[in-house]
Formats: structure tokens, C-alpha cells, sequence
């Protein structure tokens, strides 16, 4: 298949994807998924695909993104890159199958254990409409080594990056640790921004690196209106996981005199860490301008995301509601895959 043959067959699994939500095939996909692992609501994965579909698998958007990179690739894969992708959230590692493909090399995919049924599904369906495809992926069984490879991309923990750069470190490779979003508010937002952070927060419960989880705020913010526009996401703490995890973190805040703040649904606490736990969002106070780029600065290279009205210290601000939506040319981490890969033809 020469590139102009898959951008087709990718686009035609867009195609599919936003227009086949009643495919029992892809029904009954999305029933084991979330059999398989509970955070991965229906509601979720179809959230999943249908970003997917609408921001990856337009003609114009892959046909504006491949047009900025050569292709060397022959009409069959000569390289072998190892995908190993992480299961925090539905199809998260979509985007770097997806390049590598593009590229014209063939994948081998270790899928995490989290989210093993709904790449498997896509490919196939690209393989019954065009079996050519077929020897551009390859799934490594579980708990088998991932074999032979030319070049790697892994994801994982900050302690799984570390062995991965262990093992993976003689072949050329991206290796991603972990990476939160962040938000920056002036309380110049108005109940339509802090509606739309709340999809920020709140997308796949929280459990992706382009979620926001830490809040800067300015010293005397009033946090009444962001807690009621947060509130409309109540709903919420009606997923048990999520549920069990509120009242856990809840309670310890509450045995250990922690100050935080509880509108039902999020607990908000006052730390300098942009990790938090599951139904939590850290935040800071800035002064100003200049106290704020000094917050940020050495946070810089653990941030996934910004989201602002305004820039933010030299950092490209996204609209509120749009970080679960990243396009081709959003890399993680700010690494240029195709750029990597296509230094391996």
C-alpha cells in the first residue's frame, strides 16, 4: 500500500465510525470493553471514537498533516516499531498506531491489559475492506516479549519509563512518563468557560494526561461559581469506581484536618503538586504575571496541557472543553512521531 492507499483506508474508518453507532459489531466491542474494565463506560468509548473520527480521521485534516512530511515508504513496511500503550483512557494510544502506519511502517502493538479489545476491532475492520493492510499491524500476545524491532514507542508511569529506558534504550525510541494538564484562571471566566473546564476535568473521569487536575488561580479568587458550574457534572459520582474514590478521598481529608473544598462531586485542596488523586483537583495561588511564570517554569516539562483565556508564560493556551479533543498534529509530550519515524526509512 503506498501512503495515498492508507490515508484512504483511514479515512474510511472514519467514515465508519461516524456512521455506524448502531453496528452490533461494534456494539458488542464496546459491551466487552467495558465488561473488561470498568472505568470504560459506554458513554466513554463512543467519546472516544467519535474524537477519534471527527479530529484524526477527516480527509482534509490527514491529507493537510502527511503533506508536511516525506514519504519514503515503500509499498510494504520495512521497519518494526514496538507500540507499548498505556489503558488510562479508551484508545490512548490510537494516535501513535495511527502514525506509524501513516509512516508506512508495520507496528507491533503491546496492548495494556486496561483496553485489549477496541484497537483489535479497528484493525480488523480495516483488514476485511482492505487485506493488504493486515501486515502493517501485529499484536503481541500477553505476556509474551514484544520480539524483534527496529525502533520503539512507549508509554507508562515514571517508573515504568525508567525500565523502559532501560530496555528499549539501544533502539531509537520516544518514551513518555507521566505528563497532567493544567488550567490558568484570572475570575474574568465566564459560567460558559467554567462549564466547558468542567469537560476538561471530568472527560473519562478524569484519568488522562490532558485532563486538568491542577488549577491556578489568582490570591483572593472567588471559588463559589467555578464549584456551582463544576457541580453540573454530578452525575458523576453515580459510576461506583468514581464514587468509592470520592468518599475515600473525602474521608481522609476529613480524619486528617485537610482544608478542601466539596461541591458533591470534586474536592478541591490547596497543593503545589500537579498530580492528584481521582476526584481531586489541586490548586495554587499566584500574585501575579511574574509569580505565576516562576510557579510554572519548572513545572514546564510535566505539563500536558494548558487551558486559559489568555497565553501563559511562553505556553500555548488551549480553549476551555478541548483538551480531550487533540487533533493529528498534537503530539504528546511535544514529540514529533512522524518526524521520528520517518528518520527510520
Amino acid at each position: 500500500m503506498n501512503r495515498i492507499e492508507r490515508l484512504q483506508l483511514l479515512v474510511a474508518l472514519g467514515d465508519y465510525l461516524r456512521t455506524s453507532s448502531d453496528d452490533p459489531d461494534l456494539q458488542a466491542v464496546i459491551t466487552k470493553a467495558h465488561a473488561e474494565n470498568q472505568w470504560f463506560t459506554e458513554a466513554n468509548i463512543r467519546q472516544s471514537l467519535s474524537a477519534i473520527a471527527d479530529n484524526m480521521l477527516s480527509k482534509d485534516a490527514l491529507e493537510s498533516w502527511s503533506s508536511k512530511y516525506p514519504d519514503h515508504a515503500p509499498g510494504h513496511p520495512e521497519r518494526t516499531v514496538g507500540l507499548i500503550m498505556a489503558g488510562n483512557i479508551p484508545l490512548v494510544g490510537f494516535h501513535d498506531w495511527l502514525c506509524v502506519f501513516a509512516a508506512g511502517h508495520r507496528a507491533k502493538v503491546k496492548l495494556s491489559d486496561k483496553d485489549k479489545v477496541l484497537l483489535p476491532f479497528l484493525i480488523k475492520k480495516m483488514g476485511d475492506w482492505v487485506f493488504e493492510s493486515w501486515e502493517y499491524t501485529e499484536f503481541v500476545e500477553e505476556g509474551a516479549p514484544i520480539g524483534q524491532i527496529d525502533a520503539v514507542v512507549a508509554t507508562g508511569s515514571n517508573n515504568t519509563a525508567r525500565y523502559f529506558e532501560q530496555y528499549f534504550g539501544k533502539y531509537p525510541n520516544i518514551i513518555r512518563s507521566n505528563r497532567n494538564s493544567i488550567a490558568v484562571l484570572d475570575g474574568n471566566e465566564t459560567t460558559q468557560d467554567l462549564l466547558e473546564l468542567g469537560k476538561d476535568v471530568f472527560a473519562y473521569f478524569g484519568l488522562g494526561c490532558r485532563n486538568v487536575s491542577k488549577l491556578y488561580v489568582p490570591t483572593g479568587y472567588d471559588f463559589e461559581p467555578l464549584l456551582e458550574a463544576l457541580h453540573e457534572y454530578r452525575e458523576m459520582v453515580l459510576h461506583n469506581k468514581y464514587k468509592n474514590n470520592f468518599d475515600y478521598n473525602f474521608t481522609l481529608y476529613i480524619l486528617n484536618n485537610t482544608p478542601h473544598l466539596n461541591n458533591g462531586c470534586v474536592l478541591l485542596v490547596e497543593h503545589p503538586a500537579l498530580t492528584t488523586r481521582i476526584a481531586t483537583l489541586h490548586y495554587e495561588f499566584y500574585r501575579d504575571a511574574d509569580h505565576l511564570q516562576g510557579l510554572l517554569e519548572p513545572q514546564k516539562n510535566n505539563i500536558q496541557c494548558v487551558v486559559s483565556n489568555a497565553p501563559v508564560s511562553n505556553m500555548e493556551a488551549l480553549p476551555f472543553g478541548t483538551t480531550q479533543k487533540p487533533g493529528l498534529g498534537d503530539y504528546a509530550d511535544g514529540v514529533d512521531t512522524i518526524a521520528f519515524l520517518t528518520t527510520l526509512s
